[in-house]
């Protein structure tokens, strides 16, 4: 590549002229992760991306190479398609079996990345290179994918002798025999044979089902907590302690599903293999529920049993009924007193529960009627079944009485802790309206709380108050001001102390940047693309630094600590270059001393060199032949003097625009 020993510093110069002229979004190299496919721009749907990894994987069943490709908008650090295709394959760790397609959409470039030791030639991968075309002309990306791997294979099968092939199959052939024995013993021997892998269900039928079981269990969970309740009453805590401790355990394992169904609810969104993995978790987590309370049941039910007397349990039940009926008036007068002090819509949850209460007492009524009645006619066990329903009916219609008398306590809570949290807003306004308001943002969030404030005052007096509503309005205008607050605190502590760390941090950076610069300029036959990147970049961030001095001190000290570690990068990649060229001219030294200096500082160019070292293919290395683990180029040897001209003048395998 010729140099440019003012790249960095004519980029910055731009940028000042250009003042504030928009910057195309670009990607950084990118890490592979698991799998074959990295589609950063959403040019790929899920049924393309999954049918990408059955070819790929196919591809490297049947040949041995791996293909990756990548989909961005634009290349960045480094710009070109060659060097940033190489960058994430070297970064990612791809040997020579493995290649990498790299597309830039909205750049419309493209670049195979591949190792010069790997079982392609420069020509096939050209050749590959150049099919795949026509697919992203037309948008067809997953297309190009395919067609790469489709070109690779066919390479690759290609030079395959016929007597490989004919020793695979045979290779082929005895493992199919060997399989085939094996498989007819084990059913010689066993009548069941290896069982069948279950089919997939399908995600939809998965949630149903899930949610299901999280229904049901509640549902057993809570009839096991009042079933104990009854037990504990009648045999006391100690005979129940197995019981109480299987409880506890499925409630813990039902939590852990609904915290799982409340994460597939809330408004983040979720991945097919999340949802089902979470969905899958609910079951199981259901299931060992169900299996812990299901283990204690038979003992539970023996308990239940024992020493149990129908006409004992029936008085004991009788005299809960009257309790509960005696009760009834006071829930009454309680709703009564509610309904006189609250808005109906707070009180909804308790409007009919007198009304409930007492067709719960109704019914078990009947109940106890028909146990004296099996009572009498000796039918023990029947009698048993209208008292445990008698029992639990009077146990809803208590709790539906004593429902009244903690929502009157949770009101009360709720008020005065609504009158102290409008106090601490009125704070918190005073504080806010101290504060500088460049944006409005703190006249917006006053203005705001100052109205819940007054709301929140006019629904906690009068006839139609709503404590609870209140309280939650409050609590959300309370996070809100804090936040504000917090968030300009926080801006203004950053703006303060970037302003004292700036200046410094510019005149670090202008030193590292000139060090580099000065480096580079000197050294220029020897140092790659790489290198002249990071110092353009270093410069630009500068710029952008100085630009953003006096409006917004904070962004600016971010530019110029990127400008520093750019600046410091460029002359390491650079130091690193000059090194590698360094040693390859032990070996190919055709000139004096004098004449080397001249090619390392770029005044005369070597044919030979490739401007750069390191790398996949990327115009790296320094006239190393094929083989002697150089990835660069070869080309005619001798020198000649640098002389104008641009990029076009280089040399340049492969890649392109589309």
């Amino acid at each position: 590549m010729r140099a440019r020993s003012a790249w960095a510093l004519a980029l910055a110069a731009a940028l000042a002229l250009g003042g504030t002229a928009s910057v195309a979004s670009a990607t950084d190299p990118v890490e592979l992760g698991s799998g074959y496919i990295v589609d950063a721009v959403d040019v790929l749907s899920g049924d393309e991306e999954a049918a990408l990894f059955d070819r790929l994987s196919e591809l490297y069943d049947t040949t041995g190479v791996d293909l990756y490709a990548v989909f961005v908008d634009e290349f960045t650090n480094p710009a070109d398609a060659q060097s940033w295709a190489d960058e994430v394959a070297s970064g990612n760790g791809l040997g020579p079996q493995q290649y990498l397609l790299a597309v830039a959409v909205d750049g419309r470039q493209y670049y195979i990345s591949a190792d010069t030791t790997g079982p392609l030639t420069d020509e096939q991968v050209a050749a590959i290179e150049e099919s795949i075309v026509p697919d992203l002309r037309d948008g067809d990306y997953a297309g190009a994918v395919v067609t790469a791997a489709d070109g690779m294979q066919e390479e690759l099968e290609s030079g395959i002798s016929p007597w490989v092939i004919v020793l695979l199959v045979a290779t082929a052939v005895s493992i199919v025999v060997l399989i085939w024995l094996v498989v007819r013993n084990r059913r010689a021997n066993s009548a069941a044979g290896r069982p069948k892998a279950p089919p997939v269900v399908p995600l939809a039928d998965l949630e149903r089902e899930a949610s299901s079981a999280l229904v049901q269990t509640d549902d057993a969970l809570k009839t096991s907590e009042q079933e104990l309740g009854f037990a504990r009453a009648q045999f006391g805590d100690k005979a129940t302690t197995e019981f109480v401790e299987a409880l506890s355990t499925a409630r813990r394992l039902l939590e852990k599903a609904f915290t799982l169904r409340q994460r597939l609810d809330d408004e983040t969104p979720d991945s097919d293999e999340q949802k089902r993995a979470w969905n899958q978790q609910i079951i199981q987590l259901c299931a060992q529920a169900d299996a812990g309370l299901d283990d204690k049941a038979e003992a539970f039910d023996e308990l239940r049993r024992l020493e149990q007397d129908a006409p004992e349990a029936l008085a004991r039940v009788r005299d809960a009924h009257r309790r509960a009926a005696d009760a009834l008036e006071e829930a009454d007068a309680r709703l009564t007193s509610l309904s006189a002090s609250y808005a109906p819509d707070a009180l909804a949850t308790i409007a009919d529960n007198p009304a409930q209460a007492r067709e719960r007492l109704s019914f078990a009524d009947e109940q106890l009627t028909a146990a004296d009645a099996a009572i009498a006619d000796g039918e023990r066990g029947d009698a048993a079944v209208s008292i445990r329903a008698a029992e639990d009916a009077v146990g809803q219609a208590e709790l539906l009485e004593q429902a009244a008398h903690k929502l009157a306590a949770d009101f009360a809570e709720a008020e005065r802790g609504a009158s102290h949290l409008i106090a601490d807003l009125e704070n918190d306004v005073a504080t806010a309206s101290a504060l500088p308001d460049p944006d409005g943002r703190i006249a917006a969030v006053i203005a705001a709380t100052r109205a819940e404030i007054d709301r929140g005052r006019g629904m906690l007096t009068g006839t139609d108050r709503r404590p609870l509503m209140t309280l939650q309005a409050l609590e959300a205008a309370n996070t809100q001001i804090d936040d504000t607050v917090r968030a300009v605190r926080d801006e203004q502590e950053r703006a303060r102390r970037a302003a004292q760390l700036l200046d410094q941090h510019i005149l670090q950076a202008q030193a590292q940047m000139s060090a580099a610069e000065d480096f580079i300029t000197a050294r220029r036959g020897a140092v790659g693309a790489q290198a002249r990147t990071r110092v353009a970049e270093a410069g630009a961030s500068l710029v952008r630094a100085q630009q953003l001095r006096a409006s917004d001190p904070a962004q600016a000290l971010t530019h110029a600590q990127r400008a520093d570690q750019l600046a410091a990068q460029a002359i390491r990649s650079a130091q690193a270059d000059v090194g590698s060229f360094s040693g390859s001219m032990q070996s190919t030294r055709s000139g004096g001393g004098d004449m080397m200096g001249a090619v390392l500082g770029g005044i005369v160019i070597n044919s030979l060199l490739g401007g750069g070292s390191g790398g996949r293919r990327s115009g790296g290395g320094f006239g190393f032949p094929r083989g002697s683990g150089s990835r660069g180029r070869s080309s005619r040897g001798g020198f000649r003097p640098a002389s104008f001209g641009g990029g076009g003048t280089r040399g340049r395998r492969g890649g392109g625009r589309f």
